[in-house]
């Protein structure tokens, strides 16, 4: 499936590349999300027609992440969670927890841009979670598991 991409996606290609990509990918995801169109003659001229608008809306979203890393610069969150007294837990702590957790610090952050690349947090301690806010910005966040007393 060949599609024009209309935003910047991580590891495919950038404003205006021509990508191919699995249907399922593009069906599922791509075209639903908005984030890219079939390519045929009609959609091609109507992307150059529009083009600068898309770029604006791209550095608009750009500076918006900007703006927001900075202030998610340095931030730590501290979770206490129900933990055996070895320190495992009863459970894990996932993208939603961190999420609620720093915005309930005052911090912007949807769940869907929590990575944790080990996979959940299942003991207590200090761990780096990475926030993806854009496809080029990126900063990592303290999470601070304790177990409850």
């Amino acid at each position: 499936m060949e599609l024009i991409l209309l935003e910047k996606v991580r590891n495919l290609g950038n404003l205006g590349d021509k990508v191919k990509v699995k249907p399922g990918y593009g069906r599922n995801y791509l075209l639903p999300q908005g984030k890219a169109v079939p390519v045929n003659a009609a959609n091609l001229e109507a992307f150059e027609k529009r083009r600068a608008e898309y770029e604006a809306k791209a550095a608009s979203q750009l500076s918006g992440a900007e703006g927001r890393k900075a202030k998610l610069e340095g931030a730590s969150v501290t979770l206490t969670v129900n933990a055996s007294p070895e320190g495992k837990l009863y459970g894990s702590v996932g993208p939603r927890e961190i999420a609620e957790a720093l915005e309930a610090a005052g911090f912007e952050v949807h769940k869907n841009e929590v990575i944790q690349g080990e996979g959940p947090i299942r003991h207590t301690g200090e761990f780096e979670a990475v926030i993806a806010l854009h496809a080029d910005v990126q900063t990592s966040v303290k999470v601070i598991v304790v177990g409850e007393k």
